[in-house]
């Protein structure tokens, strides 16, 4: 950053009249302001902000981790007030035992099915009849002769013959 680009800030936060209020400052070291709706020489009502003053300046260099969860809420506006350092450091202790657990957890698991696929059978071999899409899968085939039963009519299987015709 060049001195010249300070200057005009200095010059730029002089005539819109913007007063930075420090909010707070994060373990990483990046800088929290507030700035309260105001109107500028002009007449404008410029609406509240709140900025973040990253300690590291280059924007390429920007990750996800660079800012806590806690002040990034807070610079989105999905929370009202700006977070405690005391609420930051419970938080990433709790985090950091939730990663813990999970390890565990997925450690057990994979033991689990280790020990669990030497003890279970192997599978049957199965005779499926039919194809799943017919409306008699897994019941008993249709007979050849028609049956009936009342109201329920149920025809009868037909398979041509020999390719010979019959003469009458």
């Amino acid at each position: 950053m060049s001195w010249w680009t300070g200057v005009w800030r200095s010059v730029w936060s002089a005539l819109s009249r913007e007063v930075r209020e420090h909010v707070g400052t994060d373990h990483l070291g990046n800088k929290y302001y507030y700035v309260a709706q105001y109107k500028n020489w002009r007449g404008q009502t410029i609406r509240e902000k709140r900025i973040v003053e990253a300690a590291n300046r280059k924007e390429v260099d920007y990750e996800a981790g660079d800012i806590p969860t806690e002040w990034e809420a807070w610079i989105r506006r999905t929370r009202k007030t700006p977070p405690t350092m005391e609420e930051i450091l419970k938080n990433e202790k709790y985090r950091e035992e939730i990663k813990i657990k999970s390890q565990d957890f997925y450690e057990k698991d994979k033991l689990g099915k280790e020990t669990s696929e030497e003890l279970l059978p192997s599978p049957t071999a199965t005779q499926v009849k039919g194809h799943a899409s017919a409306p008699y899968f897994g019941k008993e085939e249709p007979s050849v002769a028609p049956t009936s039963t009342g109201k329920t009519f149920q025809p009868g299987s037909w398979t041509p013959e020999d390719g010979k015709r019959q003469s009458q």
